[in-house]
């Protein structure tokens, strides 16, 4: 008599939502990024092209106007840069977004306060084990589903400008 084999096939289940973005050729990179917080959409561009769009983005729990202080959980608005990323954060991927300028600075310390820092593009938290959060969550920062924020982290290099619009 042989023996049988018997084959299952599961179907595996993403961690995260799956990114609602089509997949980019390789080798794209975006040179700009535009976020308008009022549309919650963040906006990858080459040159004037679009080439990227992610939709119900989430910021701070304070979500309308621009960060001052330390704390007060608004996201930055106004010219900022890329200028770092972090694979290990406690969130899935982050790109450091380069708030506080020379003019935030200014203006909290004219105030006797901080303007506080960190702030940073990234996915959900490492613990998290649902789909993303669907509401504003972060301390100041912009939060994507971990595919688009993976999809995002590939095509963004350091040093390039990003506009946040109210």
């Amino acid at each position: 008599m042989r023996p049988t084999a018997i084959f299952i096939c599961l179907p595996l289940a993403a961690c995260s939502a799956a990114s609602s973005q089509p997949s980019l050729p390789a080798g794209t990179r975006a040179d700009r990024l535009l976020v308008d917080k009022s549309d919650r959409v963040l906006i990858a561009y080459t040159g004037n092209r679009e080439i990227v769009r992610y939709t119900n983005i989430r910021f701070g729990d304070a979500p309308t106007g621009h960060k001052q202080f330390e704390g007060d959980e608004r996201t930055p608005e106004g010219r900022y840069t890329i200028n770092g990323r972090n694979p290990k954060s406690a969130y899935h991927l982050s790109l450091r977004i380069s708030y506080p300028g020379a003019a935030d600075r200014a203006f909290a310390k004219a105030k006797g306060r901080s303007p506080g820092g960190d702030i940073f593009i990234h996915g959900q938290p490492n613990a998290w084990p649902g789909p993303p959060i669907a509401r504003d969550w972060t301390d100041g920062c912009i939060a994507l589903s971990n595919a688009d924020i993976k999809q995002l982290w590939d095509i963004v290099p350091d040093g390039i400008p990003i506009t946040i619009r109210p």
